[in-house]
């Protein structure tokens, strides 16, 4: 049984930084595209940015701020975020897809994944 499990989340002042982890199991996640996304209350869940093997890309919105790697040897990615805005408030959720054909624009779709983590709350107060 495939499971995602975000952690990491929690309130920060502006400016200050957080890193979110997702732990995977149930399968190996080595070739898997892993994605970030968040939901804003009252929004649709938007891209934040992916990892597929060891490229990454990112929404504009986080260009420059925030930054995916990967563990491979304990199947766990991560999302640094620095100089968090009180705009990033959100819901924020890991995913996982294994089509290895789907480009970067497909991936920046929440329909393009296939597994996805319960979600951590990060507050950046101002």
């Amino acid at each position: 049984q495939v499971q995602l499990v975000e952690s990491g989340g929690g309130l920060v002042q502006a400016g200050n930084s957080l890193r979110l982890s997702c732990s995977a199991s149930g399968r190996a996640f080595s070739n898997a595209a892993m994605g970030w996304f968040r939901q804003a209350p009252g929004k649709e869940r938007e891209f934040v940015g992916t990892i597929k093997i060891a490229t990454t890309y990112y929404a504009n919105s986080v260009k420059g701020r925030f930054t995916i790697s990967r563990d491979y040897a304990n199947n766990t990615v991560y999302l640094q975020m620095d100089r968090l805005k009180p705009e990033d408030t959100a819901v924020y959720y890991c995913a996982a897809s294994f089509s290895l054909l789907q480009s970067f624009t497909e991936l920046t779709r929440t329909q393009s994944y296939t597994f996805w983590g319960q979600g951590t709350q990060v507050t950046v107060s101002s």
